[in-house]
């Protein structure tokens, strides 16, 4: 962890932050402590809703985006190649002081290290808990102006982001759903976990729809979105799905829940999906939704729904529908006791 090397990097191995100004913190996880920081003078850069609300509550600064000039910042690594030289590009570019990088091994830091340091004089690293952390002066933001990087069209003309699921296409997934629509689906729909937008737009080609709710934590991927969803019956939302209060209940939902938050999979996520989908779903809506074949969410599904049924799929996806809300259903006899 991030909290371990910094440490070090301050105590003796020759990181020393400015004594005055703000420092950038990028892409911090939630569990981090930054107690070797200045807190009063931290900006938590986080564009995920969940976790830009967890920094929030501890009572930091937090921003979607940069605001202004830095004295220093610090980038802990995502796992995704682009957005990690993406943001170290942008964490160089606002700085005015060290720009200190930290990740673990599993994340691609090793390699990361390597290509900067074939670049600009690195200094440190330090090397702990399966991780490593370095940093480069203020001077090096030239060096990466070729890393930066925000949203853009693919070739097949929706506009995705370094780091957004399924940012180089269509996933194969999402679109062996979208194959499984019915021709109606109700007035009131939404797309929990709507990612750029693909689901989306295919359920705005039915006519029956008046409201479509794009539900999406990444506040990049809500902006592709906007881009690739023009209908005026879409509405927009950065939230967390699985927390999400609608304006009133759903005839339809669709979704590609996501299920791993790093490189092992993490079936509760998609698990916490399905209840969010239960809960706003009205006492006849319906869930249509596609995972991988492996994850295990039909015990969560019975548990929701009072029908589950396995619509089709292959070898590595499987396609999944589900009818009446237990949960709505219950309500609704306990109003007429």
């Amino acid at each position: 962890m991030i909290d371990a090397r910094l440490q070090l990097a301050l105590d003796g191995e020759g990181l020393v932050l400015p004594e005055e100004g703000q420092i950038a913190v990028f892409n911090p996880p939630v569990d981090a402590d930054l107690g070797a920081l200045p807190a009063e003078r931290c900006q938590i850069i986080h564009d995920f809703k969940p976790s830009y609300d967890t920094w929030s509550a501890k009572g930091f600064d937090v921003a979607r985006a940069t605001r202004d000039r830095y004295a220093a910042a610090i980038v802990c690594l995502p796992r995704a190649k682009a957005e990690a030289r993406a943001l170290v590009a942008e964490a160089c570019a606002v700085s005015d002081g060290v720009v200190v990088i930290d990740g673990q091994k599993t994340d691609g830091i090793d390699s990361l290290f390597r290509e900067m340091r074939g670049r600009v004089t690195v200094q440190g690293p330090i090397a702990k808990a399966h991780g490593k952390l370095f940093w480069v002066d203020a001077w090096a933001a030239d060096c990466f102006a070729d890393w930066q990087a925000g949203p853009a069209q693919t070739e097949g003309g929706f506009w995705t982001a370094p780091g957004v699921f399924s940012a180089d296409g269509v996933d194969l997934a999402s679109a062996m759903l979208v194959d499984a629509l019915p021709d109606k689906l109700g007035h009131e729909v939404a797309d929990l976990g709507a990612g750029w937008g693909f689901l989306s737009a295919h359920v705005l080609t039915r006519e029956d729809v008046q409201t479509l709710h794009v539900v999406e934590a990444s506040h990049i991927a809500v902006e592709c979105a906007r881009h690739n969803v023009t209908d005026p019956r879409a509405k927009f939302h950065w939230d967390d799905a699985t927390t999400w209060e609608p304006p009133h209940r759903m005839d339809t939902v669709v979704m590609n829940p996501p299920f791993h938050n790093g490189r092992a999979a993490e079936p509760q996520i998609g698990q916490a999906f399905v209840a969010a989908a239960a809960r706003v779903l009205s006492g006849n809506g319906k869930l249509w939704m596609v995972s991988n074949r492996h994850l295990p969410y039909e015990a969560e599904l019975n548990k929701q729904f009072a029908q589950v049924e396995e619509i089709g799929g292959d070898s590595r996806f499987k396609l999944l529908r589900a009818e009446r809300p237990v949960r709505a259903r219950l309500r609704g006899t306990a109003s007429k006791g």
